[in-house]
């Protein structure tokens, strides 16, 4: 037996994440991926990026800051190999390759700026296929800061992925015309047409707090019922009191809201009745392909 341990660093509009894999590697198996660590940092650039249209060189210095971080822990943590992406928030601001290369001169650390449709492709090569059954279609929501995945998936394969500038970020500083929302609607129910049973897959770390809170098990669907339940329920709260009384963190309590909005949006626009949640996403993509590049 082999244990590899691989790493992904996911910047995101919200958040930086780092996702640390150990792969066990048996003779004559299929490799196993069993999560180690993840630790999150909110270092919300898309505030910087969506409004100034670029990174200021205070939220410049706390990405440093964490990717040096990062760089120790993976030292620690034995990590061979590692993945690094960047999505909207430097795929969109003016400097986004300048923060790049100051990141990499002061931590070590190689970032790519990803796009939308690459993004959409290693969020695919996570394991949705063993969720995804043939006598159905589902309808892949991964919600960002930044924006919104879309992926459309019937008779078990995947038929079309899409990234729209939707995300929570972005909606909570007013950056999302309505017009944008019809145009999501209408990429919907044009690639779902004739389809009678469609479900949700919801990824992101919104839907997944949302599940948490539902006190549903590990592979129960949240309900559309209960969902838009909970929405107007946190809606109708303070920011603080989301805080202090459900026990939110502060970049977690105002997204929220706007995350759950997208995941009714795409529930009612497809006819979804169910939201499956199975924790995996973006970081989780980049491990697998980081692994298979070389085997």
């Amino acid at each position: 037996m082999i244990i590899r341990k691989l790493a992904a660093i996911d910047i995101g509009s919200n958040a930086v994440r780092l996702l640390v894999h150990n792969v066990i590697e048996h003779e004559d198996k299929p490799p196993a991926f069993k999560k180690s660590a993840l630790i999150r940092v909110p270092v919300r650039l898309g505030e910087d990026s969506f409004t100034k249209g670029e990174i200021s060189e205070n939220s410049l210095q706390r990405l440093i800051k964490t990717m040096k971080s990062f760089d120790l822990l993976m030292d620690i943590y034995g990590v061979e190999k590692y993945m690094a992406t960047a999505t909207s928030a430097l795929r969109e601001a003016r400097n986004g390759d300048e923060v790049v290369a100051a990141v990499l001169q002061e931590s070590g650390i190689g970032i790519e700026i990803i796009d939308g449709k690459k993004e959409a492709a290693i969020i695919a090569s996570t394991d949705l296929k063993e969720l995804i059954k043939k006598d159905r279609a589902y309808l892949y929501v991964d919600v960002g800061g930044g924006s919104t995945e879309f992926t459309i998936f019937s008779s078990g394969e995947l038929k079309v992925s899409k990234s729209f500038k939707i995300g929570t970020v972005r909606i909570l500083e007013d950056l999302v015309e309505e017009e944008l929302w019809d145009v999501v609607q209408d990429w919907i129910s044009a690639n779902l047409k004739g389809e009678t049973k469609v479900e949700i897959i919801g990824s992101g770390g919104n839907i997944n707090k949302l599940h948490k809170m539902s006190g549903r098990k590990i592979g129960q669907p949240l309900s559309y019922i209960w969902l838009n339940a909970q929405y107007h329920f946190l809606n109708s709260m303070e920011y603080e009191d989301r805080i202090s009384e459900l026990g939110l963190n502060q970049d977690r309590a105002d997204v929220i809201i706007p995350a759950a909005k997208i995941f009714l949006s795409a529930a009612k626009w497809s006819g979804a009745k169910k939201i499956h949640v199975p924790k995996i996403g973006l970081a989780d993509g980049m491990i697998k392909t980081l692994y298979y590049q070389e085997n």
